[in-house]
């Protein structure tokens, strides 16, 4: 990566004078843009747009390859961001959600071949998300992670992630109570902004290589938060989550956070800061509860929560430059594919899915992971028996289980389309977490 004081001075132009070109068929500009968005645009292609995964341009290839769907119309789109959906054949109403962020220089395709998760999705039964940004946003393809307009609750690139959520629970049907997030170095930036700005949506994130929540605003920042990250205290880390989450939340996502110990990129003091942050806003100590050792030097940090569940997990990786830890091979724990920032060490997209618990229901009997590992001793209970209401769509709006617009009905929560609003339509409802309904069989069941 180019020295960016030294590259500013070859360039010998004022930043105040420079307008961002724009590419044939990119968007217009975007009203809610300050005109010092284009200009941080510019400087972020002039310094190697903040390339957290090497700094290289290269041109991203369209996301086309069988196994993903390219899903149009998701929302509004203020991120102009694109949506690409991995769901497994039979995917049962009621199943998890699992957000993917690419790094730079990488696309929703890329990701989907090396990293692993679609394994896992067919595995244990959820639908993949992989939100795609471009040129038009960043010149490297970089989650706009640093900027306030992107990464902020209700705006930009975050609130387009949050539009595609709500698609994808749509479309699949999926428990909105079991929606979780993961990305890599930018992405992975990116994800800790949106565990903070949304706790409502996520139950869990990991932070592959990434930064902490709300560590920069801006593009000078974003360096020093890379390269020399503040060494803010654990309660200063915490406040800058809980004033970006909505008022009076407690409830907070799960975190896993991944670094590599040889990481030149991204400064492994991030890892600290990301524990500080997130031990803080889940009210736990910096010293782990326990620490185990698992293959591909790495070494697990656990961060108990009062009920003694794992709430945050640090993942170091001995010897391991920038990038995702995966371990290509067919066996239970291998996962991905080696390549640029995929690195062969460990599987961390099966050692995620299992401290979010996705492996629960696959296990069923134990038969995976009950074998007092870590891994069997991941957060949640076991769901209690589902609730199911049989009702008109009429009588179902005003219990509040689903809701009516222009005339139609849809089920709170996942969205789904139940028919006209009237008295005589009924449908059987399955309450999937609390306050989210998916239609059901009339004997319960999806």
């Amino acid at each position: 990566m180019t020295e960016p004081h030294s590259l500013f001075r070859s360039l010998k132009i004022p930043a105040s004078k420079v307008s961002c070109p724009r590419s044939a068929g990119s968007r217009p500009p975007r009203k809610s843009r300050r005109p010092v968005g284009r200009v941080r645009r510019w400087l972020t292609a002039a310094t190697g747009a903040l390339t957290l995964t090497a700094g290289l341009l290269v041109t991203v290839p369209t996301a086309s390859a069988a196994g993903l769907t390219q899903i149009t119309g998701f929302g509004s789109n203020p991120g102009n961001l694109s949506l690409y959906a991995y769901a497994p054949d039979g995917l049962p109403v009621g199943a998890p959600l699992v957000v993917a962020l690419h790094g730079c220089t990488q696309s929703a395709q890329d990701y989907y071949a090396h990293s692993g998760w679609p394994k896992f999705a067919d595995r244990y039964g959820f639908a993949l998300v992989l939100p795609q940004t471009g040129g038009a946003n960043n010149a490297n393809s970089c989650f706009n992670w640093f900027e306030p307009g992107d990464s902020t609750r209700g705006q930009g690139e975050a609130l387009s992630i949050r539009q595609m959520v709500d698609t994808a629970v749509a479309r699949y049907g999926s428990d909105r109570g079991r929606v979780y997030i993961t990305g890599l170095s930018a992405g992975g930036a990116m994800t800790a902004n949106m565990l903070a700005a949304y706790p409502d949506v996520f139950a869990g994130g990991a932070v592959d290589s990434g930064l902490p929540a709300i560590c920069a605003t801006g593009v000078a920042a974003a360096y020093t938060c890379m390269y020399s990250p503040p060494d803010r205290t654990p309660a200063q880390w915490g406040d800058l989550v809980r004033s970006a989450a909505p008022a009076g939340t407690g409830s907070w996502p799960r975190v896993a956070v991944w670094q590599g110990t040889a990481d030149t990129t991204v400064s492994p003091a991030n890892a600290t800061e990301l524990r500080d942050q997130w031990t803080n806003v889940w009210g736990v100590g910096q010293t782990p509860s326990r620490t185990e050792s698992l293959s591909g030097g790495t070494t697990v940090s656990v961060y108990e929560d009062a009920a003694g569940r794992p709430a945050v997990q640090v993942y170091s990786v001995s010897g391991m430059r920038h990038g995702l830890a995966v371990d290509p091979g067919s066996g239970t724990e291998q996962c991905g594919a080696a390549g640029t920032y995929y690195l062969d060490t460990i599987c961390s997209s099966y050692q995620t899915a299992r401290f979010w618990g996705l492996d629960r229901e696959a296990r069923g009997d134990g038969e995976e992971g009950g074998d007092g590992e870590e891994g069997g001793e991941m957060p949640g209970d076991p769901p209690p028996p589902p609730t199911c209401h049989t009702a008109s769509n009429y009588d179902h709006t005003v219990a509040g289980r689903a809701y009516q617009s222009g005339g139609y009905t849809y089920a709170t929560g996942s969205g789904q389309t139940m028919g006209l609003w009237n008295t005589f339509i009924v449908h059987t409802l399955r309450e999937t977490s609390p306050g989210s309904y998916v239609i059901a069989d009339s004997d319960c069941s999806s």
